[in-house]
Parts: C-alpha cells; sequence; structure tokens
C-alpha cells in the first residue's frame, strides 16, 4: 500500500512539472517580426428574388383568415408554361407571432405539390412572387391565421 502511494505522488509531480513547464527546452529569443495586417472582405450573398409583373389572370381574390381552422381551396387549368403565383399578406395583429399564412400549390395531373407562405417557418416577407413552370389543372389550398391575403395566379409577362 505503501508504494502504489508513492507511485501516485510522484505521478503527480511529474504531471505538476510538466504543466508549469519545467521540462520544456530552453527559451529562443523570438525573431522580429513585420506585421502584414490583411484585411478580408465580408462578401454578403443576397438569394436574388424572382421579380415579374402579371399578365392574364388565372385567379384574383381577397381572402381573410381569422381562424386556425380557415380553410380555403381553389382551382383552375394552367395553359401557359410561363406562369406565376404572387400574395400579399396584410397581418390583422399587431403582435404578428399569431399571424401566418399557408398555401400548398398542387398540380393534379402528377400530384406534384409546393408550399409557400407567410409567418412561422416561411419568414415574414409580406409580398412574394413565386415563378411556376407546368400547365395543366392546379389546386390551391390556403390555411391561415389573422391575415388577409391578396393572391393572384397570372401568366408571367416577358
Amino acid at each position: 500500500m505503501m508504494k502504489s502511494s508513492i507511485f501516485v505522488i510522484l505521478a503527480l509531480v511529474i504531471a505538476g512539472v510538466m504543466v508549469a513547464g519545467c521540462t520544456q527546452s530552453p527559451a529562443v529569443p523570438a525573431a522580429t517580426s513585420v506585421s502584414n495586417t490583411v484585411t478580408t472582405p465580408v462578401i454578403t450573398i443576397v438569394q436574388a428574388r424572382p421579380s415579374f409583373t402579371m399578365g392574364d389572370h388565372y385567379l384574383q381574390k381577397s381572402y381573410s383568415f381569422q381562424s386556425e381552422k380557415d380553410v380555403v381551396t381553389e382551382q383552375f387549368r394552367v395553359d401557359n408554361p410561363a406562369w406565376g403565383i404572387e400574395f400579399n399578406v396584410l397581418p390583422l395583429n399587431d403582435d404578428t407571432i399569431y399571424c401566418w399564412f399557408v398555401m400548398k400549390v398542387t398540380n393534379v395531373d402528377n400530384g406534384q405539390s409546393q408550399t409557400y407562405g407567410y409567418g412561422r417557418e416561411n419568414g415574414f416577407d409580406l409580398k412574394k412572387q413565386i415563378p411556376m413552370y407546368t400547365t395543366g389543372p392546379y389546386k390551391i389550398e390556403m390555411k391561415g391565421n389573422r391575415v388577409k391575403v391578396d393572391v393572384t395566379a397570372a401568366k408571367r409577362n416577358p
């Protein structure tokens, strides 16, 4: 038992010496260096948002969502592959944490759908334009809470 205590004490002394730096080689005088300060430019990448004007309308309506249970569905047929959806949101509450809008756009022919919106995980841009590229019948299901939304689906002008 005495031998193991001596071994532990010796190990602690060696560890203390190493931590204190007593086992390092003698210090070498530092060479004089010239400091060149290089500034790295900060590059900010701004994600380009599509911008286009709307032409002939497939759908143009205003909706008001007062409760989370409010659901509206619209259907229309798109005959031009260069079309888009635009929506403008007006929050109806000063505390925008309660204001949200979700739009699920589904191509009825192939079942593909995309979801867009305002608030919650969709960001707080009050106006969004979404370019679309496939013709066919479409269904838009909209839900929201405490918002008024103007929705337009139309051909995109060149």
